[in-house]
């Protein structure tokens, strides 16, 4: 029977063979549960599972299920056999936890497993959300006619940023994992004051002096981020949320907006830039491509957990 760290040898060696943009290796979580479970041909694997809360009032709850269980596969060399045998292991150990309606089962996986990915759909799994990567590249870029203006924003933009930021999450909310909650104004004021008081480069497009989208950005350096564990190391320029009024999607603005930010990524020395997007999304899923942008990770999601087959 091989070990776990076994296990997670070959398992990197197989994503570095599936993708080279992948990590070496990643944080697994610490004070996690093990699980393993048995394959048909008498081997084994294993995973970790884990149970977090996203209370009330608190910005995860904005893109999560208020309880998370989330699995840490350590499946080796077995993408289907593996995982479809782990993943009924879990569904007995979940069994045993207890949810409500605002639940959900995650597997963080990389995109271009497919042979994972049968797995998943036959669990019951949706990819509703994935990180995807662009290659540090300046932009050269025709500016649209018209009158639109790109500058940073700053302080005094608060309203105009929180405006366009619940837009976007009431249109993400129809398509991915985001929750539009009662809370949402105060929660998104609160973490756009904190991002426009700080040194990450917020760009606010406008028409005729009138803000018609933005662009929230950040900086990762993995050596000090765990987010950043799944991203090879590095400093990354971060996308959280771009935002474009509706009347002018499709015109442009956006890929304007976007290439600023990229050139921003560039001169800054990133080695590249992120974001998550919502496959299920018309729009982003279209546009992000457009920019320069594939997956290589895809979140899989199960709501409620007891939904998981």
């Amino acid at each position: 029977m091989a070990t776990a760290q076994e296990l997670m040898r070959a398992q990197f060696a197989r994503f570095a063979a599936l993708d080279p943009q992948l990590p070496d290796t990643h944080q697994l979580p610490s004070g996690a549960e093990a699980i393993v479970a048995r394959i048909a041909d008498g081997s084994t694997v294993a995973g970790l599972a884990t149970r977090n809360a996203s209370p009330p009032g608190s910005a995860q709850s904005l893109w999560q299920a208020g309880e998370v269980f989330e699995l840490f596969p350590i499946v080796g060399e077995q993408p289907r056999a593996g995982m479809d045998a782990l993943l009924h292991t879990w569904r007995e150990w979940l069994a045993g936890q207890a949810s409500g309606p605002n639940s959900a089962c995650t597997v963080v996986w990389p995109s271009r497993d497919v042979e994972a990915t049968r797995a998943f759909l036959d669990h019951g799994f949706l990819p509703l959300a994935c990180l995807a990567v662009r290659p540090t590249a300046p932009v050269a870029y025709t500016k649209p006619s018209g009158t639109v203006n790109i500058r940073r924003a700053g302080p005094a933009d608060l309203d105009a940023v929180v405006e366009l930021a619940l837009s976007e999450l009431e249109y993400a909310a129809l398509v991915g994992t985001s929750t539009y909650r009662p809370d949402a104004p105060q929660l998104k004021r609160t973490a756009a004051h904190v991002r426009l008081h700080s040194s990450d480069p917020v760009w606010l497009a406008e028409q005729d002096g009138t803000p018609v989208a933005v662009a929230e950005c950040g900086w990762v350096d993995t050596a000090k981020s765990p987010g950043g564990s799944r991203l090879r190391s590095g400093t990354w320029g971060y996308v959280n949320c771009v935002s474009v009024q509706e009347k002018l999607r499709g015109s442009g603005v956006g890929q304007q907006l976007m290439a600023t930010a990229h050139n921003e990524f560039a001169r800054a020395g990133a080695v590249g830039s992120f974001l998550y997007y919502n496959p299920p999304n018309p729009l982003s899923s279209v546009f992000w491509p457009r920019q320069g942008y594939r997956p290589l990770w895809t979140m899989w999601e199960v709501r409620p957990a007891t939904a998981l087959r």
